[in-house]
């Protein structure tokens, strides 16, 4: 079998990358399945690559938005057609399962959709004036060459939240994918190539972030970096871009709690801790971490849940049968074993898994038993590190408030939920929860395009993806008056009297 060699993707062109070295990309779930090989981009190739970027920004910049928008309409209905094949390839690539991977190519759908109706509209403010004979307004502005460094749990849907309004809004755009999914990365810059986007509009460098990521960043021509991934990355990316004042978005990470009052329809609650915590594979900055649980239906929701997650058919997400994939690397499988040995250690009860799967259909990939600890302290490390994998905890509280206080007490405030049939215990939870994603009696996990995502805290530094607030991220604000009185009129000055 020929392994196939992909390319950079720079001013219209596949080309090698000028450091002529190529990585490796492995299913996680069969490490003997060796999918493709992809450039280890540097220096030369950043530069490349926005320098064609801020070619095309001049031209890109003035066609017309309805012109963009029908483009991104296209690339929609391009990626509708490929759905299947591309989300085949993610989950061969990074490992959720097939249904998951479908849904992924679904928001990059409705994204393409969303922002291609945004074309039309872009809307900004017409206000009247405190002068006679004088008009105010406001217009969405593009800002210029655009950084998107994407992460590989959503390989291609959250490059969708990035790339597409900032096209929509005249920005160009150099894009790099997570090096964990390069392949996604690689299809989905196709779809806008055989819609026709004229070239240097859109560039694709792969590699890491050290020899890619990085000088992308601090490259002097980019005007706005959006970034997603781990906080500590995130701080670096942000202190990078602060001294060129460059226009910065982070969405990072998350320690998301569900709280379930002793009122909730304890199944439904059941069900929606098991998704949220183990949807793929717990590896969402949405996952249900945390299930902080009323002390007088404890016991019996624990029960119910480990009897739940002990049942979950774990393997290659390729196989409709299965419900679980594998950890994404052999580095992230040993994180999350080390939190699973630090959560023994803390003295927290292990209720369910805990180990690495090594049996036949296991023996080749990365794969965790899905894991509960109960009994759980909100002061222990494993009730407030972001772990990124299939581990929950399960912590005891005495009322709403004492619910609300153990879920506020962490670093980050990306996502939370509530169980409950009480619809005051509802509105308060959804006003005094600080995150920026509240659900009431679903999961943690869901969001959908034509709302803002992101969070509060260390989860991102105030901006939000998706929705028309993406917008505000890849635009600027510019006033326009017009003066039509013929004379010199001074504002605050010259105001008649009524």
């Amino acid at each position: 079998m020929i392994v196939p060699t992909y390319k950079n993707y720079i001013n219209g062109e596949w080309v090698a990358s000028q450091s002529g070295e190529v990585f490796e990309k492995r299913n996680p779930a069969d490490s003997d399945d060796l999918i493709a090989y992809f450039q280890k981009s540097n220096q030369a190739d950043v530069d490349g690559a926005v320098a064609a970027a801020r070619a095309a920004y001049d031209a890109w910049r003035l066609v017309p938005a309805p012109r963009r928008a029908e483009i991104l309409y296209r690339v929609a209905q391009i990626l509708a057609e490929r759905k299947l094949a591309y989300a085949r390839d993610m989950t061969r690539e990074m490992g959720k399962v097939l249904a998951e991977a479908e849904g992924d190519v679904q928001e990059a759908i409705d994204m393409g959709y969303l922002m291609a109706g945004e074309g039309r509209r872009l809307f900004g403010q017409t206000t009247p004036s405190e002068l006679r004979d004088k008009f105010a307004m406001s217009v969405r502005q593009p800002i210029g060459v655009s950084a998107m460094i994407t992460a590989w749990n959503f390989p291609i849907a959250v490059p969708s939240w990035k790339i597409l309004p900032a096209l929509v809004c005249g920005n160009t755009v150099v894009f790099k994918p997570a090096e964990e999914a390069p392949l996604c990365g690689v299809n989905f810059v196709q779809a806008f190539v055989d819609a026709g986007l004229p070239k240097g509009v859109l560039n694709l460098v792969t590699g890491d972030g050290p020899g890619t990521g990085a000088p992308l960043v601090a490259h002097p021509d980019v005007r706005v970096v959006s970034f997603t991934g781990s906080t500590e990355t995130g701080r670096r990316v942000n202190e990078t871009c602060a001294p060129t004042f460059k226009k910065v978005h982070l969405e990072m990470g998350g320690k998301n709690p569900i709280l379930v009052m002793d009122d909730a329809r304890l199944e439904l609650a059941v069900e929606g801790a098991v998704w949220g915590g183990f949807g793929t594979t717990g590896q969402r900055c949405t996952a249900a971490s945390r299930m902080i649980v009323h002390e007088r239906i404890y016991r019996t929701f624990v029960d119910r849940f480990v009897e739940r997650a002990k049942a979950l058919r774990v393997g290659s997400g390729l196989d409709p049968n299965i419900e679980m994939g594998p950890v994404i690397s052999e580095a992230q499988l040993a994180k999350v074993m080390q939190y699973v040995e630090v959560g023994k250690q803390e003295g927290a009860t292990l209720a369910a898994g805990g180990s690495r799967l090594t049996g036949e259909a296991h023996a080749r990939g990365f794969f965790h038993e899905p894991t509960i600890f109960v009994d759980v302290d909100r002061r222990m490390r494993i009730a407030r590190e972001e772990i990124f994998g299939p581990v929950v905890s399960v912590i005891p509280c005495r009322s709403l408030e004492d619910g609300i206080d153990i879920a506020n007490d962490v670093a980050y405030g990306l996502s939370a939920a509530i169980y409950t049939q009480n619809i005051n215990n509802a509105f308060t939870a959804m006003r005094d929860i600080d995150t920026g994603i509240c659900y009431v009696n679903a999961p943690t996990i869901g969001a959908e395009v034509h709302l803002p995502f992101g969070g509060t805290k260390a989860t991102g530094n105030g901006h939000r993806e998706a929705g028309v607030a993406a917008l505000d991220v890849f635009s600027e604000w510019k006033t326009v008056y017009v003066d039509f009185s013929g004379r010199l009129q001074r504002a605050q000055m010259d105001l008649e009297e009524i």
